[in-house]
This record gives C-alpha cells, sequence and structure tokens, in this order.
C-alpha cells in the first residue's frame, strides 16, 4: 500500500509541477477554455506563445459493468502496471486497493465507487519534455441495487471503459449503464475480459455488443490464440502485438513476437472493415483515405477514433481484448484511455440550471462580468459539483467534487446554491480508494475531496467569489445538474433499545442518508419506529451492515419488505393554505395554492428543463403570477419545493410516499407575500396546502396504492425453463416477455426500444467480428466443453412476488442460474390484495 500512495503522491505533484514548469496557477485559472471541464471569466493574452494547459493531460474515466466482470481486477492491473502498486490485489483474496470496505472483500462484490488517481505512461518510460497523463479512474459498483451510485459519478466523467465477461457477453446492467452513458454524452469504449476462461467467445461478444448497446462494434483488437489459449493481443491499426502472456508487455518483448500468415490476413480483413466503418463517419479520415487507401498511416486512424468518439452518441464502439486476472490487454487499454478517450478541455461546454433557464457556464460567467456592480460584488473564481460524501473513520465527512472552473483552494469560504450558505473546507485531498493525500489545492477538470463541510449532498453546486461575500441574486441560484434519485422499493423497519440510543439512530441515519441519497429514512411519531427505504434487498442489508459496523448503531431490524406507493386517481381543487405561526422565535405569515393531479406518463417531455423538479417519481412547478417581485425567486422557490416534498413523504391512507404526482404550486406576490416571513414559513405553507389537498383527495376516494413491478431477468437451463415459466406466469402473477437463447445470436430488446427511438437497428450480418480459435458451433463446443444450454428469461413480476426469489430459484435449477431485476414500473393494486394492505 505504501508504493500505492507514494505513487499517487507523485502523481498530484508532478501534476503540480506542470504549474511550475510550464503554467503557472494563473494559467490555470485563466487559459481561455469554455469547455465542459474548464472555463475562466479572464481574456485570453494576445502572446503568440501560449503556455501549454496542462488539463489536456487529464483522463477523468469510470469502470462500468455488470457483476462479476471484471472491473476491480482490470483496475488492480492498471495501478500494477502504472507502478502505483508492487503487486496487484485479487477479488478473491480480498486484497484489492478499491474495494476496501469489508463487506466488499466478504462479498467480492464492489458495493460503493471508489476513485483513485495515478500516472499513466511511467515516468521513466518517457523523454524528460512530455509529461505523463493524470487518470482519475472511478471503479463503480456492478449489481443492478446499487445503480444510483453509478448514476451520481455519471456527470462527472469525461470518459468510461466499460467491461464485459467474455464468457457471458452484454449482460443485463451493462445495458442499463451504457444507456445512461448515452444520455450523459460519455465518450466510452468495450473492454472483452475474460476471454482466458472456458466458453469466451470473442466473436459472440462482438456481436452481443452490436445487437444489445445498439452500435457498430469498431474492433481495434484481436486476440492471439494457441489452439485454445489466450496468448496475446494484436492491435488492428499497427498489425503488432501489443499484449503477450506473461510478459510485461515490455517493446523489446512484443517486438519479437511473429505473427502467422493466417492471423496478418485476417488482420488486414480487420483493417480494412474498421477504416471503412470510420470513414462513414469521419469525413476528414476518408479525404485522407482516397489519396492513401491501403496504406493509410496508422495515426490518422487513431486521431478519426477519438473523433467519432467525442460526441457521445455511441454509434460506433471501439471494442479491446484481454484477461485482467492475467493482464493480458491491460497495458495497451491504458494506452487506448490516453489515445481515444477526451480531456477535459475536449468535453461539450457545461450547462447549468439558472433558475427556469439552461445556460452554458461561460454565458453565466461573461453575463457576471459585464455588470456594472461586477468589482463590488465580486466575480466567480471557482465552481465545483458535488457528486459524492463519504463517512471517512479518520477525518469525518469527505466531500467528493469536480471541479469545473477556477481553482478550489482550502479556507476559501465556498458558497452552496443549494442551500443558501457558506461552508469553508479545511483540507483538500486527492482521493485514492480508502486513502487520500492532502493537496493544496484542486485545478480545473481535476476530481478530489474535501474536508471540513457539514452540510453539502450529492447534487451540489459550489462557487467562490473573490469578494467572500454572497453571490449576486443572479449568481447564487446556479446549479450543476443533480443526478435523478430513483424511488425506492423496499424498506426495513427498526427500534432503537433506547431513548438514547435512538439520538445515536437519528444520527446515524442521517449520516447514512447523505452517504446514499437512495436511501430513504423517515420516523413514525406515534409508533417510534424508524423507516429505512432503498433500492432492494442487497442494497438495504450492506446499508445495514455499515449501519452497525461503522456507525455502531444498536437497534432491533425488522425484515425487508415491499415500499408500496400511494398516487391520485383525479385531479384535486386549488387549495390555498396560509400558515402564520411562529417558528424558531421568528413571527411570519406565508401562504400558497396548490392543485394536484396524476402525472400522465411523459408528461415532462413537453415541459421546459428545468421548469420543474422531478424527486421521488413526483414532478413539482412553481408558479410566480406577475413580474418584478419583491422577493428573492429562487429562493422563495426551494422553500416552496421543500415543502411540498415533505407533504408528498406521507400519503393520506397508509402513510405510504406519494408517486406519479403532479404538483402545481402558485405563490401571488400580492396575496401570498406579507413581507414578514422567512424560508420556514414559505416552505410550512406549501406543505399544508399540498397536505390539505391530498385529504380532499382522500375524501373522494382518489388516493390509490401502486406496488413495484421489477424487471426479472433469469439466466437458466434450458431443462428448467418451462417450470420457471409457469411459477412465474401462475404463482407469482408475472408477465413473460421474452425466452431467448444466449447463443444463436438474436437480437433483443434493447435493439427493438433503440429502433424505436428512431435509431437504425443493427444488423448481425453488418457486424464484423474475427472468429475466435475455432469457428464457434452451438453443438461441438456444448459437447467438446459440456456445457448446458442455456436460456434467458425476460418477466415483468410484482417484487413482493420476488424478494426471496433466488433461494425457489436455486432449488428448481441446482444452482445453475443467475436472477437480477430492476424496478421497471409501478401497478395499481386491486381488489383483495389491495384490501390485505389497509
Amino acid at each position: 500500500m505504501m508504493s500505492a500512495l507514494a505513487a499517487i503522491r507523485g502523481a498530484q505533484l508532478r501534476c503540480l509541477s506542470l504549474a511550475g514548469s510550464s503554467v503557472s496557477l494563473r494559467a490555470l485559472n485563466g487559459s481561455r477554455c469554455w469547455a465542459r471541464g474548464i472555463t475562466s471569466s479572464t481574456s485570453p493574452t494576445s502572446s503568440a506563445a501560449q503556455p501549454e494547459n496542462p488539463t489536456k493531460y487529464i483522463r477523468n474515466i469510470g469502470i462500468v459493468a455488470h457483476v462479476d466482470a471484471g472491473k476491480t481486477t482490470t483496475t488492480e492491473q492498471m495501478l500494477y502496471n502504472s507502478g502505483a502498486l508492487r503487486h496487484a490485489g485479487n477479488v478473491d483474496h480480498g486484497d484489492t486497493v478499491t474495494d476496501f470496505l469489508p463487506m466488499e472483500r466478504q462479498r467480492g462484490i464492489t458495493i460503493q465507487s471508489a476513485a483513485i488517481t495515478f500516472n499513466w505512461p511511467k515516468r521513466e518510460d518517457l523523454d524528460l519534455t512530455t509529461p505523463p497523463h493524470i487518470i482519475n479512474l472511478i471503479d463503480t459498483p456492478g449489481h443492478v441495487d446499487f445503480r444510483f451510485e453509478v448514476e451520481r459519478c455519471m456527470p462527472i466523467l469525461d470518459g468510461a471503459v466499460c467491461v464485459i465477461d467474455g464468457v457471458e457477453g452484454v449482460e443485463a446492467h451493462t445495458e442499463r449503464v451504457w444507456s445512461s452513458a448515452r444520455e450523459f454524452k460519455i465518450p466510452r469504449f468495450i473492454f472483452v475480459n475474460k476471454l482466458d476462461r472456458e466458453g469466451a467467445s470473442y466473436k459472440k461478444s462482438i456481436q452481443d455488443i452490436g445487437l444489445k448497446l445498439n452500435g457498430m462494434p469498431l474492433v481495434c483488437q484481436i486476440p492471439l490464440w494457441e489452439d485454445d489459449t489466450l496468448k496475446g493481443v494484436v492491435d488492428v491499426i499497427t498489425g503488432r502485438v501489443v499484449s503477450l502472456a506473461g510478459g510485461t508487455d515490455s517493446p523489446e518483448l512484443l517486438s519479437g513476437a511473429v505473427l502467422g500468415e493466417a492471423v496478418k490476413a485476417e488482420i488486414a480483413r480487420a483493417r480494412e472493415r474498421l477504416v471503412e466503418l470510420l470513414c462513414e463517419h469521419d469525413d476528414e479520415l476518408l479525404e485522407l483515405w482516397t489519396e492513401h487507401g491501403k496504406d493509410l498511416p496508422s495515426e490518422p486512424i487513431k486521431k478519426s477514433i477519438r473523433r467519432v468518439l467525442k460526441s457521445g452518441d455511441g454509434r460506433l464502439i471501439p471494442v479491446f481484448a484481454g484477461s485482467s486476472l492475467k493482464n493480458i490487454g491491460v497495458v495497451s487499454l491504458l494506452n487506448a484511455v490516453n489515445d481515444y478517450l477526451p480531456s477535459p478541455l475536449d468535453r461539450p461546454e457545461l450547462e447549468v440550471r439558472n433558475g427556469e433557464e439552461t445556460q452554458s457556464l461561460s454565458q453565466i460567467l461573461h453575463l457576471h462580468s459585464s455588470k456594472k456592480h461586477h468589482h463590488k460584488e465580486g466575480h466567480v473564481e471557482a465552481l465545483a459539483s458535488v457528486f459524492k460524501v463519504v463517512n471517512d473513520p479518520r477525518r469525518g465527512m469527505l466531500t467528493w467534487v469536480r471541479v469545473y472552473h477556477g481553482i478550489i483552494k482550502k479556507n476559501h469560504p465556498l458558497w452552496n446554491t443549494h442551500l443558501q450558505a457558506f461552508e469553508r473546507p479545511l483540507n483538500i485531498m486527492q482521493i485514492s480508494a480508502s486513502q487520500n493525500i492532502e493537496v493544496p489545492y484542486l485545478a480545473p477538470g481535476q476530481i478530489g475531496a474535501l474536508t471540513g463541510l457539514k452540510t453539502a449532498r450529492t447534487g451540489d453546486t459550489l462557487i467562490i467569489t473573490s469578494s467572500s461575500k454572497a453571490p449576486p441574486p443572479q449568481f447564487s441560484h446556479v446549479q450543476v445538474r443533480p443526478p435523478d434519485i430513483p424511488p425506492a422499493v423496499a424498506f426495513i423497519v427498526l427500534d432503537a433499545f433506547s431513548p438514547t440510543g435512538a439520538k445515536a439512530l437519528e444520527i446515524a441515519l442521517d449520516h447514512a442518508s447523505r452517504e446514499d441519497p437512495s436511501l430513504r429514512w423517515s420516523r413514525d411519531e406515534k409508533t417510534e419506529q424508524y423507516t429505512l427505504s432503498g433500492m432492494g434487498t442487497l442494497h438495504l442489508e450492506v446499508a445495514r451492515d455499515r449501519l452497525e459496523n461503522h456507525y455502531k448503531v444498536e437497534a432491533h431490524w425488522g425484515k425487508v419488505v415491499v415500499d408500496y406507493k400511494e398516487s391520485l386517481s383525479m385531479k384535486t381543487a386549488p387549495i390555498r393554505a396560509v400558515f402564520d405561526k411562529t417558528i424558531a422565535g421568528h413571527a411570519g405569515t406565508s401562504a400558497c395554492t396548490a392543485v394536484i393531479e396524476p402525472l400522465e406518463e411523459n408528461y415532462t417531455d413537453t415541459l421546459p428543463r428545468f421548469s420543474y423538479i422531478e424527486r421521488d417519481g413526483n414532478v413539482i412547478r412553481v408558479q410566480f403570477p406577475g413580474e418584478n417581485h419583491a422577493f428573492d425567486v429562487e429562493a422563495t422557490r426551494q422553500h416552496l419545493i421543500s415543502g411540498a416534498l415533505a407533504a408528498l413523504a406521507r400519503g393520506p391512507r397508509r402513510g405510504s410516499p406519494m408517486y406519479r404526482c403532479l404538483v402545481t404550486l402558485t405563490y401571488d406576490g400580492e396575496t401570498d407575500h406579507f413581507g414578514t416571513e422567512s424560508g420556514a414559513h414559505s416552505s410550512s405553507a406549501a406543505r399544508k396546502a399540498v397536505r390539505d389537498a391530498l385529504a380532499a383527495a382522500q375524501q373522494q376516494d382518489g388516493i390509490i396504492i401502486l406496488e413495484p413491478v421489477m424487471r426479472v431477468t433469469i439466466v437458466c437451463p434450458e431443462t428448467a425453463t418451462g417450470v420457471i415459466q409457469h411459477d412465474l406466469h401462475s404463482a407469482r402473477g408475472g408477465h413473460v416477455l421474452e425466452v431467448r437463447d444466449l447463443q444463436d445470436g438474436s437480437g433483443s430488446s434493447a435493439g427493438a426500444s433503440a429502433a424505436a427511438d428512431g435509431d437504425a437497428e443493427i444488423n448481425i450480418d453488418d457486424i464484423y467480428a474475427p472468429p475466435d480459435s475455432y469457428e464457434f458451433q452451438k453443438s461441438l463446443r456444448e459437447t467438446r466443453k459440456g456445457r448446458l444450454r442455456m436460456l434467458q428469461i425476460e418477466a415483468q413480476v410484482p417484487l413482493a412476488e420476488v424478494l426471496e426469489y433466488d433461494a425457489v430459484l436455486r432449488s428448481k435449477t441446482s444452482g445453475h442460474h443467475t436472477l437480477t431485476m430492476a424496478l421497471d414500473t409501478f401497478e395499481r393494486v386491486t381488489g383483495s390484495r389491495e384490501k390485505a394492505l389497509l
């Protein structure tokens, strides 16, 4: 571990040394780069010789994949090859750097995202004038219960490496995270891992990529086989061996590798197809190809791949090959990160929310700097976004941030635009899994952790002004897009052993929900019981383990049960509420009007972005009639929304959270603004108005109950398929959507949905995939390797029926199955099942 810390510290110091050798702090803060990763409020200098911007050497990347695809092992080998580790850890041995939580090592899976910084290539492999790239890598969980952990990291990434299992191909969670990456337009490519295992097929994996991820695979590497054994990897662009089994992938060793004629012929076919696909999307390469033909040099092809990846649309998907456990293909994968994934400078401009408008950060900074009283108010020196909060046993709460503009320094007050308050970071650190190294500042494009922030949460935006005063109203509410928090589907009830224990429990629950916003908790005032809600059984089990072992909570725990919701079946009449009580010794009066109606599917598509807030499946809009208001519109909006959310947390029928509600709050400055109210008064008025509207709907039998319905994916032997289908349909009220042979190369539901969205569906005949060490044939393969013919069942099933379904499947398949499920929708509960819930 000491060598890892030394290497990471060296990475940061080398980053800082760039500031001393080729660029100053002023250049870091003032270079003109209106990009996603770095912006500036100063004009460029007119000198001809501009200092090189060190941000171009930064790579902020994530490792994403389905559980057990080999993400953490890939990360370990990256650290080992970079010199950050003397020995690569092993997931099975529980000694990996990024899976450092006891429960992660016990279960052998990633539970929370972990970040680490290292250099590539090594300093000794470069000349004195070329700095290494600084890679900020985030290893994310692969289990669907921790999808939010992946989702909240997505907005701050500049690129991603998606790892898939060469035996299993593209699995369910891979499709989901790929879709999320597409939504955020993150450039990404795929590493086909575990090609050394029995049953691995590079050809089938490539076909899977095209059919399930709806992008054309761009085969950049071909495995080098000796009989059925993976011996190395060959680069399609250069035609050279770039990795060999059992070696260190040094240039001297690789240069001596000799390729057979059959391999050379396949590489020529692969290169031709790769260039053809690139020319269809890149006119610059097409022009070069018309000049050079088959003699096209390698460097323009690499630049072309980088250009087509920039958009993040996933139309072309570069594919690389290897085996992380045997360190085959990892060095070339690191080179691909540097060559093909963008720096913060290459990303599109950052868009931020400013009131009900969406603007680029550069526009807002320019408007602010051009104001008359700009010199009195102070200009914005830095802006960062919080994407994670972690409770460190030694340093307390660590707030992970991504810097988009300027430089974050310690002891400089940070304005939290969500909480409308200042906080001051005590220390700044470079993140390195379970260890953290103090640094003097975070430069544009960097990822790091701040200590001393007591209230910041995931999604908050932090800014620094030169005057150390609250920013002007037109800038004080700016927000970088926060992640969407999915609705909870399961909960567990717990009782504290004593009144003293209840206080400690509340503190621990508050810290846990601050760390993981997809965990919610509440206290029943009548029973004095606590309810902890989450994304599934495993999610809640992990939360319980952390509360008991990290926070030392002592409580009686119930069983994990389904989190039902309440919703409306009718639109309510406008309800106006007036709140005129004293709060915290401050007398005041505030009022507002609420209208609640059922939320129709895709309703938000008709609304301007940022004209509403969507939280826990509900949409809240705030309207302010008139113009030239005598109050802070954005601050009042936030207070009203907070009150509405508090009211929606408990429905009137059975105390379950409200879901699929469209809440419209109207705050009229003429009738609702009294001039004496505080933010708490406005929040209380909104809470009262929404509760009164829900109570009125309940009196008219307008409240219904919804239950979570899961999208269940079961992979099982063909012999058990019939029994499982019958059980899902007859005994559990489910609907079987599709049964698919995993080995027949047929399309998927993802491809169908993509076609429905207007994207052209990929035809398997158009996909180039090199042959495996043998030409893949089902009957020969199964007979030779003794593998069962596996089928995949896709079904919709109520969560209440499949909470403990894994044990049921084990008895039906003798343990030869996998089960994954994710929330698909909420459906109304009717008849006898509805009565049983009341």
